[in-house]
């Protein structure tokens, strides 16, 4: 736990473990935050943020960003730290993402843009795109202008062009599950 950053430290970091480090929203946060800074970041800095999305404020109350250290520091750090997720130096305060994380990255990034997951995408996908194939073939005006079969096709490639942006975000864990 304290002591030096081993940054290059990786394991496997079974699903169990996973969906444990998953469950709680302050440690999702805090693996979105690391994600996006690709540094060292200071435990400060990394409460000061949670506790901002936390409370809806900018600058978050002091109570809130002085619970949000204290439960960083005492517990989640801590935790994802022994699951071998992250790096966290209990002495001088820094905290870094390692090559693990992908682990539970992957179950983090199951969502398209806008915050919807992937499985509501595809299906409002497919609802936009019967609807639109049924409405072309019951002669609706505007959407009668398309052949149905040009629609369908669009959707197909649309799904297509999406699955291929799915799997792309997701080729590391999908390469070491083929490997």
């Amino acid at each position: 736990m304290g002591g030096t950053m081993l940054l290059n430290k990786t394991r496997e970091v079974p699903d169990s473990d996973v969906f444990t480090i998953l469950s709680n929203t302050r440690r999702r946060h805090t693996l979105e935050y690391l994600r996006r800074h690709d540094e060292r970041v200071a435990l400060r800095d990394l409460a000061e943020a949670i506790a901002t999305v936390e409370s809806g404020e900018d600058p978050a109350p002091r109570c809130v960003r002085h619970t949000v250290y204290v439960s960083l520091h005492q517990t989640h750090l801590p935790m994802l730290d022994e699951a071998g997720v992250l790096a966290y130096d209990a002495d001088r305060k820094l905290v870094s993402l390692l090559d693990s994380a992908r682990e539970v990255e992957r179950y983090m990034t199951m969502t398209a843009a806008f915050g919807v997951s992937w499985a509501e995408y595809y299906r409002a996908l497919g609802v936009v795109g019967l609807f639109l194939v049924v409405a072309a073939l019951a002669s609706v005006p505007v959407v009668a202008a398309m052949p149905p079969l040009a629609l369908a096709s669009a959707f197909l490639a649309t799904f297509a062009i999406s699955s291929a942006y799915q799997l792309w975000g997701q080729r590391g864990g999908l390469l070491r599950a083929l490997l």
